[in-house]
């Protein structure tokens, strides 16, 4: 009812000041008329509108209020509830209120006494609307109310999608990719559909570059990049990244957190020194370091040369793996000018120490930056961001989680029970 009120007033007058529904209660908060006084005593308030139905005799307050003077604004009213005379048996409408209990209640008695007291009341509540027009336009001659000009309501926006749509607007985007889109018929890695990528034979190389470097790298690239994964990717169950996934499996993990346990001690100390001999043997070289200017450097700065030493591996024990990188880089790669400074350091240090041999780490390190500079698909820029952001690690992690993932399965099909370091192999000492 309220709602309905408000909009009919808002129709053909100038608007609401306040609106107050006091409801159909049997025993309500405050009465019409102590709103209808209140109303009068506001000067902004130049007419007042009720809307009350059959039952109760909160009208007759208002009635008396009108009578006696207290109120000097016009008040259109009207009380619905005049078809309950048409029911022969009496009416119970939706409120507790709303219920007449006798002829004074009813809205027909209620409407004429409240026209004899002099308020504004219509024939029918379809006439409602009207008689309020009448009364706030008599209101407004009279210079009671000043004309308010109509306000053009702004127009309602358009809705997003249909503007996006119509390419009106781009909505703002929360991630940016730039080496796969799967919006199409089939997924593209740096715009290679992906049956392009089976049919052309691509390999895991092939699709790293793509999805790594975002080019169709030279086969001799790829193939280079697919013997690095092959060569690291396991050490043995004794390397520390193997070590925690075994430990983690024993004790009832998931594969997803057996990895995770040894991919985490991946770092300076194991398999994670790639990029920093890449950075490392290229900031020397492209300064022109001899080999005993760079060590000796590093050595008073109090850095280990990062792809030389190994734990096992010596002068007369050299790690096969970096034999094998080495004559692949000899045979198909167009230059190899960082693997053979590298090899120059490791014969200086190896003056210093035995073991002080280039790792798979080192290998790795010089050879890649042989292939980003050499392969002539890389600017300077391109190379120096390649090995600050990680790309160079990034092949031991993928390599060496082949690794892990089975060390973990192999764990779980042994049905290896929980792990527990034997007492005779920890010194104890206070």
């Amino acid at each position: 009812m309220s709602n309905e009120l408000y909009n009919t007033i808002a129709r053909v007058t100038d608007g609401i000041y306040e609106g107050i529904a006091i409801g159909g209660d049997v025993f309500p908060g405050s009465t019409l008329s102590d709103h209808i006084l209140r109303f009068n005593n506001i000067p902004q308030v130049k007419m007042m509108v009720v809307l009350g139905e059959l039952g109760g005799s909160d009208e007759y307050s208002l009635v008396e209020a009108l009578k006696q003077g207290k109120v000097q604004k016009p008040v259109v009213a009207w009380v619905s509830g005049t078809c309950a005379r048409l029911f022969k048996s009496e009416v119970q409408f939706g409120h507790a209120g709303a219920k007449s209990g006798g002829e004074l209640e009813s809205a027909q008695a209620k409407n004429q006494a409240l026209r004899d007291a002099g308020a504004v009341v219509p024939t029918s509540f379809e006439a409602l609307e009207s008689v309020i027009k009448e009364t706030f336009e008599k209101l407004v001659e009279e210079g009671n109310i000043p004309p308010v000009p109509e306000v053009t309501p702004p127009p309602i926006p358009e809705d997003l999608k249909t503007a996006i749509k119509s390419g009106k607007v781009r909505a703002p985007t929360h991630i940016i990719s730039t080496i796969s889109d799967d919006r199409g018929e089939e997924p593209c890695y740096a715009g290679v559909p992906m049956s392009t990528i089976i049919e052309r034979g691509y390999g895991v190389g092939d699709v790293i570059s793509l999805l790594w470097f975002k080019r169709s790298l030279p086969r001799y690239c790829t193939q280079f990049i697919e013997i690095c994964i092959m060569l690291c990717a396991d050490h043995g169950p004794c390397v520390s990244g193997a070590h925690n996934s075994i430990v983690t499996a024993r004790a009832g993990k998931d594969l997803v957190s057996s990895l995770v346990s040894g991919l985490l001690t991946i770092g300076p100390r194991f398999g994670g020194a790639i990029d920093d001999a890449a950075r490392y043997f290229k900031d020397a070289y492209d300064r022109g370091l001899t080999p005993y200017e760079f060590v000796e450097g590093m050595k008073k700065k109090g850095i280990r040369v990062p792809g030389i030493g190994h734990r096992i591996k010596s002068r007369d024990n050299r790690d096969k793996r970096v034999q094998l990188l080495q004559k692949y880089a000899h045979t198909h790669f167009p230059s190899v000018k960082y693997m053979e400074y590298a090899v120059q350091v490791e014969t200086y240090t190896l003056s210093k120490a035995n073991n002080l041999v280039m790792n798979v780490d080192g290998a790795i390190g010089s050879l890649f930056l042989d292939l980003l500079s050499g392969s002539g698909m890389f600017s300077k820029q391109e190379i120096d961001e390649i090995v600050e952001i990680g790309y160079l690690n990034g092949l031991f992690v993928l390599a060496r989680s082949i690794g892990l993932i089975g060390h973990t399965f192999d764990q779980k099909r042994l049905k290896q029970p929980l792990y527990r370091h034997p007492w005779e192999d920890v010194l104890y000492t206070k």
